[in-house]
């Protein structure tokens, strides 16, 4: 996700590397599981990829943002 509106960080704090899908509800960087979970479910319900090829994909979109790489 692109990080260009006070709106895409969490909480408006655009000092953080990662966007509102990334935070919690307080405006902490999620679990790396945690965000793999929700983001595969995402893709699994957007592009209507099976579970593990969805878990596969999350992981290669996560290796590319900030909060995420290295992991």
């Amino acid at each position: 996700m692109p990080l260009q509106n006070s709106s895409d960080f969490p909480l408006g704090d655009s000092s953080k590397d990662y966007c509102v899908h990334c935070a919690r509800a307080d405006g902490s960087l999620q679990s790396y599981d945690e965000r793999l979970t929700g983001m595969t479910g995402f893709i699994v319900q957007t592009q209507g990829l099976d579970a593990s090829a969805a878990k596969n994909a999350a992981k290669t979109l996560m290796a590319s943002m900030p909060a995420w790489k290295g992991k």
